[in-house]
């Protein structure tokens, strides 16, 4: 039996639709082995969204050559279909697709024969009219499944390359979605993440909406939890986050893109709000649950950001009660309208901004984190072995670490949170309703945890 290694680059789509990619691959016989180990055939899944992106790519097809030099290496994704000619210069490569023919591998070739020249088969995105469903499960063990519900995007960001490897904006029908649900739950998945490339897009084009999609979810029977990846601040309404602070399905979790606190670089950014929205939108999740989770996208060094708007952005974020920062560093990308704007930063400071907003990130996350001291959360277990700590995470997106030996992978259980180590939270399953610990050992704990370099010895979660 032949064997096929996969690897991701990117975004929790690009994840879903690897995991596709893998059950078509077992269907046709094929074994799927860690990528790490030496196999016949190689996907990579790649991710156009930075050039960090791009030289990680090329990069992981030398990685491979060198362990498995007579591998059949495919390349697919955002930046094949993007820049095919680019991956047809790496050596090795054997077969380039497109994101429309990321589906049909076996269409294209059924012997995985190294060849001297790779074939390119990458169609034009720009009139793509259907979606491919696509999933996680049974490929990578994991307790969350993350659902493809949504593809492409319509806006025209100045950063972004998105549109052009993925097209127009797209999504499946609610019945498709519902159904693809049900299944995972009925294969024991416990969290289904909501995926897509503008999420909040779903179903405009089809006299649908996002809104309607998540109650018609939120009925379907043994669906622990769902989460939704990323929604744009100008998509999120008012009667979505009601209907998420209040229901037990959905996660009190919301990754809102902000990109910048300064309203003269989203207007170059072509961003369809500014900041006030965004600041209001924060404040009415946080009024309807208090410990919602907020997470905010935020790209530093944009063309024509000075000292004084980036100090704008940072200042915003440092009032505003989000609970941890994804920060990018600008990079042009080819053909975006960024790519060709005035005043363009110098790297080192694009750098060095980006450093400053992390630091104030990593204070965001701890704050959050510490609200949670001292509480009994429900942890969703993903991982874990005799050896080492197991981890998981609460409906606030906070990861859990505890040493109890009768924890299991796609258990949940109410852990009470004792402590804080780095990004993780330190907790005591409670067993059989056992009161959690005193008020006097669980002050202890706290007190120490804030060390950065404290780690607790097992003996302290029994």
């Amino acid at each position: 039996m032949k064997n096929v290694a996969l690897h991701t680059l990117g975004c929790k789509l690009n994840f879903a639709e690897t995991s596709t990619v893998g059950r078509q691959f077992m269907s046709h016989g094929f074994g799927i082995v860690d990528f790490s180990r030496p196999a016949d055939v190689y996907v990579v899944n790649t991710c156009s969204v930075t050039d960090r992106a791009d030289r990680e790519c090329r990069q992981i097809i030398r990685r491979i050559l060198r362990q498995a030099p007579d591998a059949f290496i495919i390349v697919t994704g955002c930046y094949a279909q993007l820049r095919p000619d680019d991956v047809r210069r790496i050596e090795g490569v054997d077969l380039i697709l497109g994101s429309h023919e990321k589906f049909h591998i076996f269409e294209r070739e059924r012997h995985f024969v190294k060849k001297a020249v790779p074939e390119i088969f990458v169609s034009c995105i720009d009139e793509a009219v259907e979606i491919e469903p696509a999933f996680s499960a049974d490929v990578g063990g994991r307790t969350r499944a993350f659902l493809k519900i949504q593809d492409g995007c319509d806006y025209s960001c100045a950063f972004c390359t998105i549109p052009g490897a993925r097209g127009q904006s797209r999504s499946l029908a609610v019945a498709e979605v519902v159904r693809q649900a049900e299944f995972l739950t009925r294969q024991g998945y416990r969290e289904i993440v909501l995926t897509g490339v503008n999420v909040g897009d779903y179903g405009k084009n089809s006299g649908t909406s996002l809104f309607r999609l998540m109650k018609e979810l939120g009925e379907v029977d043994g669906i622990g939890r769902i989460r939704i990846s990323s929604i744009e601040p100008n998509l999120l309404s008012a009667e979505m986050v009601e209907y998420m602070c209040q229901s037990d399905t959905f996660c009190p979790h919301f990754h809102i893109p902000l990109q910048s606190g300064s309203d003269m670089i989203l207007g170059k950014m072509h961003r369809r709000y500014r900041r006030q929205l965004y600041a209001d939108l924060v404040a009415s999740i946080k009024s309807a649950n208090p410990d919602a989770a907020i997470g905010a996208d935020v790209i530093t060094g944009f063309p024509g950001e000075s000292d004084q708007l980036f100090q704008e952005t940072a200042e915003f974020l440092s009032d505003l009660p989000v609970s941890y920062l994804h920060v990018f560093t600008y990079s042009e990308r080819p053909g975006t309208a960024a790519s060709s704007l005035p005043s363009p930063v110098e790297p080192r400071i694009r750098h060095e901004r980006s450093e400053i907003l992390r630091i104030l990130g990593r204070r965001k996350r701890h704050a959050f984190m510490s609200s949670f001291l001292g509480r009994t959360l429900p942890v969703l277990y993903e991982s874990g072995t005799e050896e080492s700590p197991r981890s998981g995470l609460t409906p606030h997106y906070i990861r859990v670490e505890t040493a109890d030996p009768s924890v299991r992978q796609n258990e949940i259980h109410f852990t009470h949170i004792f402590g804080i180590d780095g990004d993780t939270c330190l907790g005591k399953v409670r067993v059989h309703d056992r009161d959690v610990p005193s008020g006097e050992l669980e002050a202890s704990f706290a007190a120490r945890s804030h060390s950065a370099n404290y780690r607790p010895s097992s003996q302290e979660f029994v």
